[in-house]
């Protein structure tokens, strides 16, 4: 029985010794994708488990470089004081405007939304929708929806009247989704699966361009970006094989079922 006993324990301690967890942070906007590949990768490779945790590309970013995460996830092209980093595009997205489905306003031009985000139109009339104040939601700092939407508008975070600041995508979704007032700016995939799951949202186009998957695929969006995994290092051991695995064909499907664009 102590034999038995002694056997059982050795064994546990050997089992507990070959588990290894992967650890990703970084982008909301890549997190779901991630999850999803992680539990594929886990199926495959039953002794490692796949952390995803989100808090920005920023924080992706850091966290690779300082070795606290194994890999950061970064929703945009890497600034040039990132490129000691190792970078690995898995797919690509686009970033738009979202207002409430129940908006009367079909159309923003470049100007309007500009002087939205500035304080400088307050209220729907002033664009052609009804007459109530608009509730401006802005992105916190360390996310690349945020910096991506103020490149694209000529906007410095400080110019901004935000009625609202919120983290990830599903915050904006469900700000919007709750105000009928309210604008943001979102994932176009992340929006798209949200509309689909009857989130009651609707995606502007930009410059006379539809916000959809589709123009980001063939590349007509105004707004489009990467998304990336990076490590601090070139990759080795399971880390690789689960980069290799993120940025290949095999993933595809999953990359289409959350709206975003395969690469290959």
């Amino acid at each position: 029985m102590k034999f038995f006993l002694l056997i059982s324990l050795l064994f546990s301690q050997f089992s507990f010794a070959q588990e290894q967890t992967i650890t990703l942070t970084g982008s909301s906007t890549i997190a779901p994708l991630a999850m999803e590949i992680g539990k594929r990768f886990e199926k495959l490779h039953p002794g490692i488990k796949v952390d995803v945790q989100t808090g920005g590309s920023s924080r992706g970013i850091k966290d690779a470089r300082e070795g606290t995460a194994d890999i950061g996830m970064v929703s945009r092209s890497l600034n040039p004081d990132e490129q000691d980093l190792k970078f690995f595009t898995m797919a690509k997205d686009g970033v738009s405007v979202i207002l409430h489905k129940d908006n009367s306003v079909k159309v923003l031009s470049t100007d309007q939304v500009i002087k939205i985000y500035k304080g400088e139109i307050k209220n729907w009339k002033e664009v052609g929708g009804r007459d109530a104040p608009i509730t401006v939601v802005n992105k916190a700092e360390g996310r690349s929806t945020l910096e991506l939407f103020l490149h694209f508008f000529k906007l410095k975070n400080s110019e901004i009247k935000a009625s609202v600041v919120i983290g990830d995508n599903a915050q904006g979704i469900k700000t919007v989704a709750g105000n009928p007032n309210a604008i943001g700016y979102v994932s176009i995939g992340t929006a798209e699966a949200a509309i689909v799951e009857k989130n009651p949202i609707k995606l502007i186009s930009m410059n006379g361009i539809e916000a959809t998957t589709a123009s980001v695929k063939n590349s007509t969006f105004p707004i489009s970006r990467v998304l990336n995994l990076v490590t601090k290092t070139q990759p080795k051991g399971s880390i690789k094989e689960f980069i290799e695995f993120s940025v290949s064909n095999k993933i595809n499907d999953l990359i289409i079922e959350q709206f975003f664009v395969p690469i290959h």
